[in-house]
């Protein structure tokens, strides 16, 4: 696919992908997450992206939320560590309301204390909610652990103690400190023309005030790997097995994200579900996971089983990772590795939202758009002893971390 970019002045982007679809979904990226927040505003972002929805200079809560939805179109947003995103879906003809929504709610918005109130009441609840799905809530506490004392280690939602103490001030002090022009990107893809795509986006874009970034995010201190048993009422046990992994400008980010998906991917053919699932029986999920950051990353695995069958889980993970560590692969399993992953980014891409939301990444992150093509080569490009190497980084006991909820 041929993109059209456009930079403005105030250093904030436009990226367009042209396809044939009476459908057209665009988003505000928005370089800044719970990774940026101070100590004392911890879910500030995640508030934020909330709030986002309750009102702006010329529209209520209301009809933020149902200009979109009377046409058959959906507007919504998610919070991670070092993004804020809003994206909408809508028919080509609803294209204009879809990006005078999206800006009207990132640029315009009150920030009424009020609905400040309401909304921090809903978070809380969002909160206990987690506490509520042990499966889930071992995520958030597994990278608290292994980041502990950095500002990638608290929950994305923050808690109850930070969000009762963040007011309107606080957050107009994080808008102006991290929404910065040049880490804003509004991407689109459409049935859109190059012409009539760049002409709408000067109308919103081309006047807003320029506010570059001044700041980095700091270097994180060093890794302690850890073992915290936790007991938790409940028929199961879950495990989290993990480490600190490598950042998303490390050359090497590629041949892990391979050898997480083969080991734990979403295939039912991977390593740990054939092990743990499918020949024996021993579990019902489980995951291998890798997040890349700017600063660092996390690579994770996760099993939820009974209790009685905690150990013998432990006991093939560690046998699992020990082979991966010591025993290159064969090139035909390598291959058919490679071709299962090249296979799955190539139907991702094939996912219109999705390609909307990765391009505006990569532009954010690289400062360019790689095509299939690219992804694919560097895919092809990795040996067994590249997989050797990383699971020997990556899977070495004495640099995993653990996390059990007995």
């Amino acid at each position: 696919m041929e993109y059209t970019i456009i930079d403005y002045p105030n250093g904030i982007k436009a990226v367009l992908g042209r396809i044939k679809s009476p459908v057209v979904h665009c988003a505000i990226t928005i370089g800044t997450g719970s990774a940026d927040e101070d100590k004392h505003q911890y879910g500030a972002a995640h508030f934020i992206e909330h709030l986002l929805f309750k009102g702006t200079k010329k529209r209520k809560q209301y009809h933020i939320n149902s200009l979109l939805d009377n046409v058959g179109g959906e507007l919504n947003a998610y919070t991670t560590k070092e993004e804020t995103v809003i994206h909408s879906t809508s028919l080509k003809s609803d294209f204009t309301k879809s990006i005078d929504l999206i800006c009207d709610v990132v640029f315009n918005s009150t920030y009424d204390t009020k609905e400040m109130d309401k909304e921090r009441a809903v978070i809380i609840d969002e909160i206990n909610s987690y506490k509520d799905s042990p499966s889930e809530q071992i995520f958030d506490d597994f990278e608290d652990m292994i980041f502990s004392g950095t500002p990638y280690g608290h929950p994305i939602l923050g808690n109850k103690k930070s969000l009762k103490s963040i007011d309107r001030v606080q957050i107009q002090s994080f808008i102006s400190r991290c929404y910065n022009t040049d880490k804003i990107i509004f991407s689109t893809i459409g049935n859109i023309t190059p012409d009539r795509f760049r002409k709408i986006c000067d109308s919103y874009f081309s006047d807003i005030p320029s506010n570059i970034r001044t700041w980095q995010r700091e270097e994180i201190s060093l890794y302690t790997p850890k073992t915290v048993d936790i007991e938790k009422r409940g028929y199961q046990s879950h495990i989290m097995l993990g480490t600190r992994a490598y950042s998303y400008l490390d050359s090497k980010k590629v041949q892990l994200a391979l050898l997480t998906n083969l080991l734990g991917g979403s295939s039912p053919s991977s390593i740990l579900c054939q092990e743990l699932r499918e020949k024996r029986g021993l579990t019902y999920n489980t995951e291998a996971a890798y997040t890349s950051f700017e600063r660092g990353g996390v690579f994770s695995i996760y099993v939820g089983c009974d209790k009685e069958n905690r150990e013998k889980c432990q006991e093939l993970i560690d046998q699992i990772t020990k082979k991966l560590r010591t025993e290159k692969l064969s090139e035909h399993n390598l291959s058919r590795y490679k071709r299962q992953l090249i296979g799955q980014v190539a139907i991702s891409a094939d996912n219109n939202e999705s390609l909307m939301l990765s391009s505006a990444r990569s532009l954010l992150i690289y400062n360019n758009i790689d095509n299939f093509e690219d992804i694919a080569s560097k895919i092809s490009s990795i040996t067994p002893s590249d997989i050797c190497s990383v699971a020997e980084e990556i899977l070495a006991p004495e640099q995993l971390s653990k996390l059990i909820y007995r």
